[in-house]
């Protein structure tokens, strides 16, 4: 059941009615990187239904007497089916039930909420989207990458390790681009992804970084190159989930660590 240990007064800017579903991103962990609806909605919504990578003390802000249920996906490991949570979100909302599906980072974002939102609509059933802070570019952001610089790249890529089934991404394409690749859900994949883009031209030394865990206590960061990628991860030294950058803004943390506040640090307050 929801905690509703916080006494956090948040304006209802946006009506949440019982029977309609609220597709919401919950940014990369840390609560404030919430939006202010994603406040609303969990201190009114009466289901939770949430991801393996929403952060406890997010789910912590929830109503008291709301129900929290587990529909988290995880490769490699027993997970929910997608077919089965669009099921269950049609089902809660039909009950009447102000129901929150609640995603780390962006819904959109790799995080399959344009799969739920599609079935939603097909089934008549109301529901209102509400983005959320990236976990891919805040995981940069936060250690003075920026995913764009005039001087280096007027373009990024977010590129997913786990495309779809029957699927592939031509890699050695991206690499010819010579714009940075940012990678979601791509640790068990870095040697195959790895490979491809040197085939593609991309030089063994471009700098790479890896996080995992941003904005939370499990927080660890690797600065490497391309072609020591998959050797960190077989080390165990990148862990998954972690976002990878791969390009010249990632060498940008070895220039302004220094100078640089860590985030949620009582220096940054």
């Amino acid at each position: 059941m929801g905690g509703g240990s916080h006494d956090v007064a948040v304006t209802p800017h946006a009506p949440f009615a019982p029977g309609t579903v609220w597709l919401v991103g919950a940014g990369p962990g840390d609560p404030g990187l919430l939006t202010i609806h994603a406040l609303n909605a969990l201190a009114i919504a009466d289901v939770i239904v949430y991801d393996a990578l929403v952060e406890p003390n997010v789910l912590s802000y929830a109503r008291e007497g709301a129900a929290l249920e587990f529909a988290g996906k995880r490769g490699g490991k027993p997970s929910a089916v997608q077919r089965d949570i669009c099921e269950r979100l049609i089902l809660l909302a039909r009950e009447g039930k102000r129901v929150l599906r609640l995603k780390g980072g962006d819904p959109f974002i790799f995080g399959r909420g344009g799969e739920e939102a599609l079935a939603l609509a097909e089934a008549g059933i109301p529901f209102r989207i509400i983005p959320g802070v990236s976990s891919g570019l805040a995981s940069l952001a936060i250690h003075g990458v920026p995913a764009t610089m005039r001087k280096t790249n007027h373009a990024v890529i977010l590129a997913t390790g786990h495309p779809a089934p029957d699927s592939e991404i031509e890699w050695a394409s991206l690499a010819r681009t010579g714009a940075p690749i940012v990678l979601y859900m791509a640790v068990s994949s870095l040697p195959g992804i790895v490979s491809a883009l040197l085939a593609g031209g991309l030089a063994g030394n471009t700098p790479a970084l890896a996080v995992h865990g941003a904005t939370t206590a499990k927080e660890s960061v690797v600065e490497a190159t391309l072609e020591t990628l998959p050797k960190l991860a077989e080390e165990g030294l990148i862990r998954s989930p972690a976002i990878v950058a791969i390009g010249a803004i990632a060498a940008f943390r070895s220039t302004i660590a220094n100078h640089l506040l860590e985030f949620g640090s009582e220096a940054a307050q």
